[in-house]
């Protein structure tokens, strides 16, 4: 393995933040369609109305509840700002928002490469808590418990992790997976 500083050489990128918010009052969906050519909202197919951003180029739904949900940032921070700027958007144009949506993190996805090949057949036999079916799907799905989240493995050495509610969440299910991958010798040189 590649390794600097002794540390393991892993790449690791957070490619969708799923945030939910919720702005405790009812939200005329239909005014905001009148105001914003932008939206997408058809009450008759989906009860949200799609409010899309170019930056940071995410997707908002908006139910009539109040509750909101972003999707498409990559990074905490961006999803946050994705939102207080759908609000902002929504103020300045004249929908009227009491207060300040209650943001919080559901999910995180990130991809990343542990540069080595992995035994997956190995790996299916050895780890608790897998699923490994290639004639279904080419990779080994890892559930881990603490942080729980779910990884994909393959035997490229890529992986997807999802499931996490922050960055730390990511890197330490990626970094105790690659732990547990050359504790076992499931990991070889590229």
């Amino acid at each position: 393995m590649t390794e600097e500083n002794g540390k393991p050489n892993i790449d690791i990128s957070v490619v969708n933040v799923v945030a939910s918010a919720s702005l405790d009052q009812k939200i005329d969906l239909l005014a905001i369609m009148k105001v914003f050519r932008n939206v997408e909202y058809r009450p008759k197919q989906f009860p949200g109305l799609v409010f899309r951003l170019k930056r940071p180029k995410t997707a908002t739904l908006i139910f009539s509840s109040g509750k909101m949900v972003c999707t498409g940032s990559t990074s905490e921070k961006e999803a946050i700002s994705a939102v207080n700027k759908v609000v902002r958007e929504l103020k300045d144009n004249g929908i009227i928002i009491l207060g300040k949506p209650k943001i919080t993190i559901q999910n995180m996805v990130a991809s990343g490469n542990l540069h080595g090949s992995i035994d997956l057949e190995t790996a299916a036999d050895i780890l608790d808590n897998v699923m490994y079916e290639p004639e279904q799907f080419p990779g080994l799905i890892y559930r881990m418990h603490d942080p729980k989240t779910v990884l994909l493995l393959f035997a490229s050495g890529k992986l997807v992790c999802t499931g996490a509610k922050s960055e730390e969440m990511v890197h330490e299910s990626v970094g105790k997976i690659y732990e547990i991958l050359d504790d076992y010798d499931l990991l070889y040189n590229e």
